[in-house]
């Protein structure tokens, strides 16, 4: 016997509240634009140039010294932090005009050769260029438009373009959610980010996908059916998978957020609160979306409320 959040099938009134749902979501879209218009992200280095560096002391690192040290010589924005531990160090300069990077590289080790204490190791070193970060912007940007524009036209070809519209306007917010999300937070926002959104994506029209299945069969299953109720229907049918996956992801994605260091913290915690935006915006969103868009023209009107 298949594993059940619930033992019997649920019967919660998603679709009457549904006006709650659409608000809070407007709400915090309208939230997440003004923090975006107003603060910005926090670029990384892969998308504004710069130097990334780790390094590994022999002692500990004293961060306020060496940021010092470093700051006197004019780089540029120049962060650290540590890595897990206090010898491993983590050093960004950014970057805006095409300078030399070799001679800044070889002026930085130098610096930290007289500020450090004991033996300095290089474990990694990378460069990009402010031309190069540009380039990425640009593919990222059209990274999420094409997984937008494929997922739409699958879901389409697959079911109707009423479901490719609904999806499509569920990831869409989800995508907002995610940025709104890295402005707020201040966590780096480089191609890592990207990553997230297109990793929460896939993960929301996934969900979406499979309550979208459950209305299809029971529209041919129930034909004089009201939408109203068939889509609520469907979606308590489908609710204890639906939980359980969110749940079993939202485990992983702890878990990477609470031990998997700073390096991914942003990306984990991106995932965390991805997996929440997306399984919401399938149930309230993309759902209720159907019941606008006359998936069924000749289906019964609403009920009236009790």
């Amino acid at each position: 016997m298949p594993l059940q959040f619930f033992p019997n099938k649920p019967h919660f009134d998603f679709m009457q509240k549904r006006w709650y749902g659409f608000a809070f979501s407007i709400a915090l879209t309208l939230l997440s634009m003004g923090v975006l218009f107003t603060k910005g992200l926090n670029l990384g280095i892969d998308f504004t140039g710069g130097i990334l560096m780790e390094v590994h002391t022999e002692k500990e690192a004293d961060l306020g010294k060496m940021r010092e040290a470093l700051n006197h010589q004019g780089f540029g924005e120049i962060s650290l932090q540590n890595m897990g531990s206090p010898n491993d160090v983590m050093i960004r300069i950014q970057m805006t005009h095409d300078e030399d990077q070799s001679k800044i590289t070889a002026k930085v080790k130098e610096v930290l050769a007289g500020e450090a204490d004991g033996q300095v190791d290089y474990r990694k070193i990378d460069f990009v260029g402010p031309t190069i970060g540009q380039e990425l912007v640009n593919n990222g940007i059209m990274a999420v438009l094409c997984s937008f524009a494929a997922i739409m036209l699958y879901v389409w070809f697959r079911f109707e373009w009423q479901y490719g519209v609904g999806a499509i306007i569920a990831l869409a917010h989800d995508s907002i959610m995610i940025l709104g999300f890295f402005a707020v937070t201040r966590f780096e926002f480089g191609l890592t980010a990207v990553a997230a959104i297109l990793t929460i994506v896939g993960y929301s029209i996934n969900d979406s996908v499979v309550i979208y299945d459950r209305i299809r069969e029971n529209m041919r299953r129930y034909k004089k059916m009201s939408m109203f109720e068939l889509i609520n229907n469907s979606i308590n049918e489908t609710l204890s998978r639906t939980i359980l996956t969110a749940s079993t992801t939202l485990l992983a994605a702890l878990a990477l957020a609470l031990f998997g260091g700073e390096v991914i913290e942003g990306f984990s915690w991106a995932m965390v609160f991805g997996v929440v935006i997306g399984t919401y915006s399938s149930i309230y969103l993309s759902a209720p979306a159907l019941y606008y868009l006359q998936i069924r023209p000749n289906a019964t009107p609403e009920p009236a409320a009790a």
